[in-house]
């Protein structure tokens, strides 16, 4: 016989499985500081990245500009504000994909200890068929 429960959710299970499992457990693996502090470190690496990228293509584009009329004071000034530009973004993006990966790691870890009561009912029903069997 069976038991049309334990077929629905068992349907749950692997439906997360197939949707979030992967990630989320690899999510939840870490601490939630440990987590936050790589990912953000990592987005401000590529911040960082893509902003000298950017600055080099547009310093190549505009240099001989640059070099014909600008004076040292010129010079430092843009240097001076490539820099400021470059904390402000570095800042911004650090603090957005902290705000972002905590609510991806509350999201995910909240997800598996869903996943985990699962298990542990469809244990109990085992446990009862196993109970049945044995009486």
């Amino acid at each position: 016989m069976v038991n049309e429960e334990k077929v629905k959710l068992m349907n749950k299970m692997a439906l997360y499985e197939e949707k979030y499992g992967k990630e989320d457990f690899k999510i939840a693996s870490y601490y939630k500081k440990d987590y936050i502090s790589y990912q953000t470190i990592i987005t401000v690496i590529w911040v960082t990245v893509g902003y000298v990228v950017l600055f080099g293509i547009f310093a190549a584009a505009f240099m001989e500009t640059l070099l014909d009329k600008a004076n040292l004071f010129v010079m430092v000034l843009i240097v001076l504000a490539a820099i400021a530009l470059y904390l402000i973004l570095a800042v911004s993006y650090g603090l957005f994909a902290s705000r972002f990966y905590q609510r991806k790691h509350n999201r995910a870890k909240g997800r598996v200890k869903r996943y985990t009561r699962m298990l542990t009912q469809l244990e109990k029903f085992y446990g009862k068929e196993r109970k049945k069997k044995n009486e």
